[in-house]
């Protein structure tokens, strides 16, 4: 699978917007964006008007760079999204909620949602009693999620707690830090989702 090595920094600035792509650095004062509050490139700090693709496609590739999916992975949950009953924007929402790696970053268990992938894909937790390195694992109402026993004296995961500590836990999730466990309540709705997305645009845009 392709993986994107370059400089995440700028695709906060693409959008405008801070993506939390680097942990505590996004609120700190190297943040790209707030030192420099125009896109990339040559041409970043000219004036520009988005034409009404040019306001979905942004929309899409902000959500992409929020979980770090490339197109095609991304376009497959909106294909699943569309089986399911209810909005198709909603339902891609909960899907990409609902992600193994999202989760733990959720929990505090990571201090972004890149490292999170990575500590999954390295086998640090277990969900159930069950080892799960697949970042893509959909959680189910009352899903127990901990890291691995032999995992918990890593300076990784101390650090992650401790950033975590000022962090505001979804209410769908119950997290039990000296633990190092979470239990998944239930599934969130959308007035539970916290991003700053327009969703119908996603889908006006798959929809062409």
């Amino acid at each position: 699978m392709a993986t994107y090595r370059g400089p995440v920094c700028r695709y906060c600035r693409r959008e405008r917007m801070k993506l939390f792509l680097k942990g505590d650095r996004c609120n700190s004062d190297k943040c790209s964006l707030d030192r420099r509050r125009y896109p990339p490139g040559m041409h970043g700090d000219r004036r520009s008007k988005f034409s009404p693709y040019g306001m979905q496609l942004r929309e899409k590739q902000k959500v992409k760079r929020m979980f770090g999916f490339f197109e095609r992975q991304f376009r497959h949950f909106f294909h699943k999204a569309v089986r399911m009953k209810g909005v198709t924007g909603e339902n891609l929402l909960l899907l990409l909620e609902r992600r193994l790696d999202n989760m733990v970053f959720r929990m505090g268990f990571a201090r972004t949602r890149r490292e999170a992938r990575q500590l999954v894909r390295h086998g640090h937790f277990t969900v159930n009693g069950k080892r799960i390195d697949v970042p893509s694992y959909l959680l189910k109402v009352g899903d127990v999620v901990q890291v691995k026993e032999k995992s918990r004296e890593s300076p990784v995961f101390k650090a992650a707690i401790a950033a975590a500590e000022g962090r505001v836990v979804p209410s769908w999730l119950e997290v039990q830090p000296k633990e190092f466990k979470a239990v998944v309540n239930n599934l969130p709705h959308r007035e539970d989702i916290d991003l700053p997305v327009q969703e119908h645009l996603i889908v006006e845009l798959y929809s062409k």
